[in-house]
C-alpha cells in the first residue's frame, strides 16, 4: 500500500490488460473458435466484425476499418453486427466492402479495392 497525498493508505490496482482466451493460448495467441466463416475459411457476410477482429490480431482488418471511416472496433454492436449489415449501416456497397476484407488474406486490399468499398451508395 502506498499513502495518497491526502495522507489515507489506499491499495494500487494492477494495471489492466486483455489477456488471451484458453483456445488463444492454445494456438499462439491466434483465436481458432466457433466463427462464421464459410467452409474453406472465406470471410463471407455473415461474419461478424468481432471474428474480423479476431481472426487478424496483428491489425489488419481493424486498418482497413479506419481507411473505411467505420468506428466498429469501439461499437457494442460489432459483437453481433455482420459485416454486410455494418456496409449497409455505413452507406457502403456490401459487395465491394466484403471484396475488400476477403483482400486481406492475400495481402491487400489495393487502394482501388478500398476506393470502391469506401464509396456510398443509396
Amino acid at each position: 500500500m502506498t499513502p495518497s497525498p491526502s495522507g489515507s493508505r489506499k491499495k494500487r490496482r494492477p494495471e489492466a490488460r486483455a489477456r488471451p482466451s484458453a483456445q488463444e493460448e492454445k494456438a499462439g495467441g491466434f483465436y481458432t473458435g466457433p466463427v462464421s466463416f464459410g467452409p474453406k475459411g472465406e470471410i463471407r457476410g455473415a461474419t461478424t466484425i468481432v471474428e474480423l477482429l479476431r481472426r487478424y490480431p496483428r491489425g489488419e482488418a481493424a486498418r482497413l476499418m479506419a481507411r473505411l471511416h467505420w468506428p466498429c472496433a469501439h461499437c457494442g454492436g460489432a459483437f453481433h453486427e455482420p459485416l454486410t449489415m455494418a456496409a449497409k449501416r455505413h452507406a457502403n456497397d456490401p459487395r465491394a466492402v466484403l471484396v475488400a476484407f476477403r483482400a486481406l488474406d492475400d495481402g491487400g486490399p489495393s487502394d482501388e479495392q478500398v476506393e470502391l468499398a469506401v464509396r456510398r451508395v443509396a
